[in-house]
């Protein structure tokens, strides 16, 4: 080992404040990678619980019953999406 470095790619010489940094940097980037694919999940599901809700509505009657169906739905689907794109947006953020 050359300069009684860490082997694998490890640097600071040895030098344990460097070594400290450098773990809490990967942990760092490894807490964002997770935040981001938390926040990725979160807004899938939200669309295809939006698409499979949309898909299973069976229209009946005059346009404005029609309407009032698909209204009722959206009324029921589309809060739980905002809040599922809500807290991804606040996972991406760090809260």
């Amino acid at each position: 080992m050359e300069g009684g470095g860490f082997p694998f790619g490890f640097g600071g010489g040895g030098d344990p404040d460097e070594l400290r940094r450098m773990f809490q940097e990967a942990a760092e980037q490894f807490q964002g990678t997770q935040r981001l694919a938390w926040a990725d999940n979160a807004i899938k599901l939200a669309v295809d619980m939006t698409v499979a809700a949309i898909q299973r509505v069976n229209v009946q009657g005059t346009p404005e019953q029609q309407a009032e169906q698909i209204r009722g739905m959206m009324a029921t689907v589309f809060p739980e999406a905002v809040t599922l794109v809500r807290e991804a947006r606040e996972g991406l953020a760090g809260r």
